[in-house]
């Protein structure tokens, strides 16, 4: 009778009973581990005391929830976008709202993920995580696809993967390095070599569709765009690189990406026992999905609005801000743990999400435009694939050696505010994206 009780993982005097420590150890990613650096353990003793079981165990679910990050304080802003939205309030108030409700919903996934991972075993923990690693990302832009507006899919796309291998790696390598002058860091070169791989593979396929299109290989009336037909079998490529990264990392080479966690048993993080069950974790993982859908509708609608009300161009908008705020859980805890000179960590983080979102989530919203009927391509258009093909390089030779110190971190950081600056000078009208022409948009600068 104990042996079917015991997945059930429920409450038992209050406490909760947890899975064996291997099967926690290789259900968590660097991606989970940075984002709980910001959680914070729920004191259960008044939940405890009720005596309905299943009263007590929604309050536990309740309280672990909402309570149990340190991003607690901005839940208050979904209910405001929502208001906001629902009596007419300023359309840049809903965008600011429902960019702030979006940044602790973000980490509850995670947060959730994770505890879904503890029961489902290492294999499909992995793939849960791997999925639902930029969940927030992959919703705004079907919502941005739905409405047609395939520059704020690309902008927001590229902002995340320069966030994070600028701005994150950039200022984990210079907060450790200021942090631990006096300690060489060293990382596994080993991970860093496998995403810097598919990185420059991505940037091939997002380069060609341009140079395709610069080569002068115009459609006509009779026939379909070239530089649609390339973005499309090159975003099947991807994936299939992508799918044999998955295999890569949770089997055949699974040692690689679990290197750092040995010291990480010293500080207890890998200790922490599952707090909610499987199903409650679904349900919620739900739910938390459904709510960022409705902000992610908010936030693509008001977008443009946002833009002419603050006096900012739209590219800068969903370049810059969009990554830093949506993402800034995740981006938190890796520099966190570079304060911990456990640079492994924040690179599997950095490295990681820019990887998938550049290898899976960008060639996924091009198969999902082509189902949809909406003719998204991979041409970024020249600035911004300049942009990314710089960053990538940047980064390749700052991890090429194994060591870290704070001036890799600061160049980095540099080259972010540079292209930063340049996007907030550019302004590119959304209109041709709208109207499904094929045409580069123009790019014009302020003076």
């Amino acid at each position: 009778m104990a042996s079917l009780q015991e997945p059930l993982w429920l409450l038992e005097n209050g406490n909760l009973k947890g899975p064996n420590k291997e099967i926690r150890h290789h259900g968590r990613t660097a991606h989970n581990k940075s984002s709980s650096s910001l959680r914070k353990k729920s004191d259960l003793t008044l939940v405890s005391k009720v005596r309905c079981g299943l009263l007590r165990q929604f309050l536990t679910n309740l309280q672990e929830v909402f309570l149990g990050t340190k991003l607690s304080v901005l839940f208050p802003a979904i209910p405001l976008a929502v208001l906001a939205q629902s009596y007419g309030f300023a359309r840049e108030w809903v965008f600011a709202l429902s960019l702030l409700g979006l940044t602790p919903l973000a980490e509850r996934v995670s947060f959730l993920t994770e505890q879904l991972a503890c029961y489902t075993g290492p294999t499909v923990g992995g793939l849960l995580n791997a999925t639902c690693g930029n969940a927030t990302e992959l919703i705004i832009a079907i919502f941005a696809l739905s409405q047609h507006k395939i520059d704020v899919v690309k902008y927001s796309l590229l902002g995340s993967v320069l966030s994070n291998l600028l701005l994150v790696l950039g200022t984990s390598l210079f907060c450790g390095g200021i942090a631990n002058l006096r300690k060489e860091q060293k990382y596994d070169r080993r991970q860093a070599d496998v995403n810097s791989l598919l990185l420059l593979l991505g940037l091939l396929c997002h380069s060609l569709p341009l140079l395709f299109r610069l080569a002068g290989a115009a459609p006509t009336a009779e026939t379909t765009d070239p530089t649609l037909q390339l973005s499309r079998a090159s975003s099947i490529v991807m994936l299939i690189a992508y799918l044999s990264y998955l295999v890569f990392q949770l089997f055949t080479h699974r040692q690689l990406f679990e290197a750092q966690e040995e010291s990480e048993d010293e500080d207890g993080v890998s200790e922490e026992e599952p707090v909610i069950g499987f199903w409650s974790g679904l349900i919620w993982l739900i739910g938390m999905t459904a709510v960022i859908s409705l902000l992610s509708e908010y936030v693509v609608g008001t977008i443009e609005d946002a833009s002419s009300s603050w006096g900012i161009s739209v590219s800068f908008i969903s370049i810059i801000l969009l990554p830093i705020v949506g993402n800034a859980a995740e981006h938190a805890g890796a520099i966190i743990f570079a304060f911990k000179n456990k640079l492994d960590i924040s690179l599997g983080v950095a490295l990681g999400s820019a990887t998938q979102i550049s290898m899976f989530v960008v060639p996924l919203c091009v198969i999902v435009s082509w189902i949809m009927g909406i003719k998204m391509d991979l041409n970024f258009n020249l600035l911004e694939t300049g942009s990314l093909a710089l960053s990538i390089i940047a980064v390749a030779f700052t991890l090429q050696d194994g060591t870290s110190h704070y001036m890799k971190g600061l160049v980095l950081l540099l080259l972010y505010i540079v292209i930063g600056a340049c996007f907030f000078l550019s302004q590119t009208p959304l209109n041709q994206a709208n109207s499904g022409l094929k045409i580069p948009p123009e790019t014009i600068f302020r003076v």
